[in-house]
């Protein structure tokens, strides 16, 4: 038999095995509670499923914190998630979270980053206070992606599909009458003769021949080219040869222009001058030919006067008329 002091020996470790379990799961739960840290909470209005407690958080893919809890909102609508941030980060208004998956496992994890410029805030309205600070969130990809397939589905509902059909059955119905009336055999025996003039065209010896004149001309431009390379070719050398002699030949012209510039210039001037005495002459010649044409209408009245009184050549004045008396005198 176990004797006393052996059972009392049993007895302190298992008390003391008890006592360090209790001690340890304390300090566990403590130093959780202990840790430092921000707490925000962030809502979502959709399933959240592969989120949960201790999930990460991670700021453009770097470790910032866990979720510290999940459950639904005060308004029985949105998902209340509260974050805890371990890195002391502090978020600011242009924080958004999203919910992202981890590969194909279904797990979740709350993914941070900066909102994008004019990007609309997608977070869903709130109608209750919060206890901490708030983190505007948007809908994750995969929900994006549905509401987008669901916005196509309600766009291909709206289409009036019975009329579209209606409306395509009756363009094929006319378009089956408008083949039915059109005369097919005619067109295919007229197509049929086209081709056959063409290949009687294009079998014609003629073609031969316009070929053969069609490569007579390219020979004669390819050896016209040819010639006209070799000239352009020998002026190129003569003008290498005498480009001094061209130059010196087109300063001689540009000089002689200069010349014949002040030559007119100077003519200009010469006719200029010529003109205000050829005008000044004139003048003159009026104001003589216009004393002549006085002078001689005077000499005209002046022979007159003679023809009708010669005495007043030699008295001047006529004698004054006398008085006869009876005939007497």
């Amino acid at each position: 038999m176990a004797t006393q002091k052996t059972k009392f020996a049993v007895g302190l470790f298992v008390a003391i095995g008890i006592a360090l379990a209790i001690l340890v799961t304390i300090w566990l739960g403590m130093s959780r509670f202990l840790q430092k840290g921000r707490f925000y909470a962030t809502y979502f209005d959709e399933s959240v499923q592969g989120l949960d407690v201790d999930s990460p958080v991670k700021y453009r893919g770097v470790f910032t914190g866990r979720v510290e809890s999940i459950g639904v909102a005060p308004d029985s609508k949105l998902i209340k998630v509260i974050l805890k941030l371990e890195s002391g980060q502090k978020l600011d208004q242009n924080i958004v979270a999203q919910l992202k998956s981890v590969g194909i496992t279904g797990s979740m994890f709350v993914e941070l980053d900066q909102k994008r410029e004019g990007e609309p805030d997608q977070s869903p309205p709130l109608s209750f206070p919060s206890e901490y600070p708030i983190i505007a969130s948007k809908p994750s990809e995969i929900s994006g992606l549905i509401g987008g397939f669901d916005e196509i589905l309600n766009q291909i509902k709206a289409l009036d599909l019975e009329e579209i059909s209606g409306k395509i059955k009756a363009t094929l119905d006319n378009i089956n009458q408008s083949v039915d009336d059109a005369n097919v055999e005619r067109i295919s025996q007229t197509i049929n003769s086209s081709f056959e003039k063409m290949e009687q065209i294009l079998a014609d010896q003629r073609w031969d021949k316009v070929l053969a004149s069609a490569e007579t001309a390219g020979q004669s431009l390819n050896s016209l080219l040819d010639k006209a390379d070799r000239t352009l070719a020998r002026v190129q050398g003569i003008v290498i040869g005498k480009e001094e002699t061209i130059k010196t030949a087109l300063d001689n012209f540009s000089r002689a222009m200069e010349n014949a510039n002040i030559l007119l210039n100077k003519g200009t001037s010469l006719v200029s001058g010529t003109d205000a005495s050829m005008s000044e002459l004139m003048h003159h010649l009026v104001v003589a030919a216009q004393n002549l044409e006085m002078a001689s209408e005077n000499l005209n009245q002046l022979m007159e006067l003679l023809a009708d009184h010669p005495s007043q050549l030699l008295f001047g004045e006529p004698p004054e008329a006398r008085n006869v008396e009876g005939g007497n005198q």
